[in-house]
């Protein structure tokens, strides 16, 4: 660990999905139980928009793409502290530029723990290509949490 996570340092990814928000109020109350720093990373790459009704497609402005994703995560994180007593939890907001399963890989080399949620926003292409979490078990640096959201019930944590 770092001198700036003396700390035990529990990294969760947050995509905007209710299964990042479950993971997000489990770490969460981990962090509170053990006195550890959460960070929050999202990932985010260049998006593409419908520019005409003939489908051409143009990149949306990567300032305006950066401002959305701070606030979807800005919005998940505060849904998750007013559900979760954790005001002894320092929460540090990370965004990244890039494919979600290799910001966690890297991410988790300077983390105690990686939390995800079991279901994102994959989808087919999630099928096709292996689920975040199932690459994130394979070469994560450090100890893999994977919530189910089904299992997260309030009295027994």
């Amino acid at each position: 660990m770092t001198e700036q996570h003396e700390k035990h340092h529990i990294v969760v990814g947050v995509e905007g999905s209710g299964g990042a928000a479950s993971a997000l109020r489990w770490a969460m109350r981990e962090a509170s139980a053990h006195g550890s720093v959460v960070e929050v990373v999202t990932a985010y790459s260049p998006t593409y928009g419908a520019a005409s009704p003939d489908f051409n497609y143009v990149p949306l402005d990567p300032k305006q793409l950066k401002a959305e994703v701070a606030r979807m995560q800005d919005r998940v994180v505060n849904q998750v502290l007013d559900l979760v007593d954790a005001s002894d939890v320092e929460v540090i907001r990370t965004m990244t530029k890039g494919r979600p399963v290799d910001s966690l890989i890297e991410a988790s080399k300077h983390a105690d723990m990686l939390v995800v949620g079991s279901r994102g926003r994959g989808g087919f292409r999630g099928l096709l290509l292996g689920s975040v979490s199932q690459q994130l078990a394979q070469h994560a640096a450090c100890p893999l949490v994977i919530v189910r959201p089904d299992l997260l019930v309030d009295h027994l944590l």
